[in-house]
């Protein structure tokens, strides 16, 4: 009934004020339906004048008719004109009119403290605002409190003017409530409007701040979707779409089911996720699958979406295609491996140098490039994008409060602009540092292969005396050693023999003695003087080789990353050298460690190993 109600006044409007805000629409509902009441009930009136047995002056039943066709005109005008104001206006002169005429016409203050009095200084106030309202409600009350009385006494020249005190005792009252209704009417017109300009500006900067994240979502690659907890499609941006649609050959509608009712893969993961989700817990995992013929890696993100009451009412869904990365990481594995593979060669010596020799420099932009992006990704600001969008899903319910209310709500929107402009930057230094790190993998993974060609594999686990294998890595440089004026003394003690990679050995502690000679040389001391210990540890369980030298050392700073890839204290150094006899070291089961005093202190290098039983 309501909304056939409402239909019925719809009709009396054009299709562009029916398509206005709602506060507007609401207003010319009213004036409609007040214009329709009162030309009802004017008409109905008029009627019974005729129709009744009663005597009625033909005064009153012109008021009626003339109150029919005015609001009649009021009907046809509301149509007319693009503003509410005149239509508004012509229905509170009319019904002002009539109530002051009826008034005039009729002594009785029953007619003049009628209910429908009280509607004028509503209508005036709804419709025209409080100002013209208060001078509607103003003559009805002149009329009312002073002219009524007035009038139908003669001014005194029928009856004494304060004869019927009663009558002037019940217009005085009606007048106090005439301006009471007034106040009231007046005071919720001015709370609306506040609540409405509050609430029209929470709207807007909802908009905005939606369509700010929306930017953001879409401006992104990685793929992201919210869904709810029967699993259906709540949002999604187009990435998401795009490789929803490349899987399933179909579009994901609005509301329509990711997962298949019998889900394989990787749809069988995905589902996982999601029940791991609901359950509160955030999840990741790595989806592999096949996509136009390629094998595809996507790694995911399950978080649970909770409602201000703390309750899982969806999962977000965040994925990033990292296949290249992957194929990166598999690119540089295979390039390590090639690059040990090459240490355990015969005349590995030469081989090796050659190696570092030609990827040196290249590494050194490798582990610039890695590390860039690695400094990216832990100072990147996507995790305080997801506290903010949380932030924002926590307090959905009561969002515009939270954004005109709340500090960290009115902070949010500032906060998200800075946000995406910092992810677009992040973005682009992070495609170039991998497009930089491809090209230098392709370049050694080149140089290690042209080496390969010229080198034979060796990698044959047997028994090794140490401390012969020592002296053969040391006669390498005896010739450099005796040039350079460097002493070494050995001190060797018995020691069972080790079941390691002799090549692999060999390339440890050559790199040793090497790194010793120019730790020597560059000190200018002239008492150069290189240890060589061979012992057993302290559990018996472990064979130790130190290389001591009296060289430049190594500073405090320098020595926490002295294994680590591509650091190096030489001024020609490509920093590979000691990471690779580290990684030796624990693959053969062993560990390589170093102790220094400090700058110009020297250094000690000690490479354990297990000893054969």
């Amino acid at each position: 009934m309501r909304r056939g109600f409402i239909a019925g006044v719809d009709a009396f409007l054009t299709p562009q004020q029916r398509r206005l805000p709602p506060d507007e629409l609401s207003q010319y509902r009213v004036l409609v339906s007040s214009a329709l009441s009162m030309l009802v009930l004017n008409a109905l009136y008029w009627v019974s004048l005729r129709y009744s047995t009663i005597q009625a002056s033909q005064s009153v039943a012109f008021v009626a008719i003339l109150a029919v066709g005015s609001y009649a005109l009021v009907l046809a005008v509301v149509r007319w004109t693009r503003s509410i104001r005149i239509p508004g206006l012509m229905v509170c002169v009319f019904f002002t009119s009539a109530f002051l005429s009826v008034t005039l016409l009729s002594e009785d203050v029953r007619v003049s403290s009628h209910a429908t009095g009280m509607l004028i200084p509503l209508l005036a106030v709804y419709l025209l605002g409080w100002r013209l309202g208060f001078v509607f409600t103003a003559i009805v009350c002149v009329d009312v409190g002073l002219f009524h009385q007035l009038y139908h006494s003669g001014f005194g020249s029928k009856r004494p003017i304060f004869s019927n005190m009663d009558a002037w005792s019940n217009n005085g009252s009606t007048m106090v409530a005439l301006l009471l209704g007034w106040v009231l009417f007046w005071l919720h017109s001015s709370s609306r409007e506040q609540a409405h300009s509050a609430l029209k500006r929470a709207m807007e900067t909802l908009r905005e701040s939606e369509g700010k994240l929306s930017s953001l979502i879409e401006s992104t690659d990685d793929f992201v979707m919210s869904l709810d907890t029967e699993g259906r499609r709540v949002a999604a941006n187009q990435p998401a779409l795009r490789l929803i649609s490349t899987l399933t050959g179909s579009e994901l509608p609005p509301g329509g089911r990711l997962f298949p009712p019998e889900p394989r893969a990787p749809w069988g993961e995905l589902l996982v996720l999601f029940q791991q989700a609901l359950t509160g817990q955030r999840g990741r995992t790595e989806v592999e699958f096949l996509l136009e013929g390629r094998s595809r890696t996507v790694e995911t993100i399950a978080s649970p979406v909770r409602s201000k009451e703390g309750q899982v009412v969806g999962v977000t869904f965040f994925a990033r295609d990292i296949s290249a990365r992957k194929e990166a990481e598999a690119r540089l594995t295979e390039m390590h491996r090639s690059l040990l593979d090459v240490s355990r060669q015969a005349g590995m010596a030469e081989v090796a140098t050659g190696v570092l020799h030609n990827v040196g420099n290249t590494l050194n932009s490798v582990n610039v490039s890695v590390g860039l992006v690695g400094q990216h990704l832990r100072g990147s600001r996507v995790v305080g994008l997801a506290r903010a969008t949380e932030l924002l899903k926590e307090h959905l319910p009561s969002l515009s409060s939270f954004l005109t209310e709340d500090e960290r709500g009115r902070q949010l929107p500032s906060y998200l602009i800075a946000i995406s402009e910092q992810l677009v930057q992040e973005r682009e230094a992070l495609l170039a540092e991998v497009q930089a790190l491809s090209e230098s993998v392709e370049h050694m993974k080149s140089v290690v292969s042209m080496q390969q060609q010229n080198a034979r594999f060796v990698g044959v686990m047997e028994q090794v005396r140490v401390a012969q294998l020592l002296d053969d890595a040391l006669k390498l440089q005896a010739l450099s050693f005796e040039k350079q004026g460097i002493q070494v003394r050995r001190e060797y003690k018995e020691v069972p023999p080790v079941l390691v990679d002799r090549h692999k050995l060999l390339q440890i502690l050559f790199n040793l003695l090497s790194n010793a000679r120019h730790a020597l040389l560059e000190s200018g001391r002239a008492d150069k003087q290189l240890v060589l210990r061979v012992g057993g540890g302290t559990d018996g369980e472990r064979l130790r080789i130190e290389v001591a030298d009296n060289g430049t050392g190594i500073s405090p700073e320098s020595l926490p990353r002295l294994f680590t890839q591509g650091f190096t204290t030489k001024k020609d150094g490509h920093g590979f050298g000691l990471h690779t006899s580290a990684l030796a070291a624990a693959e053969m089961g062993g560990a390589l460690t170093c102790t220094s005093a400090g700058s110009g202190q020297g250094a000690t290098f000690l490479l354990e190993l297990p000893v054969l039983r």
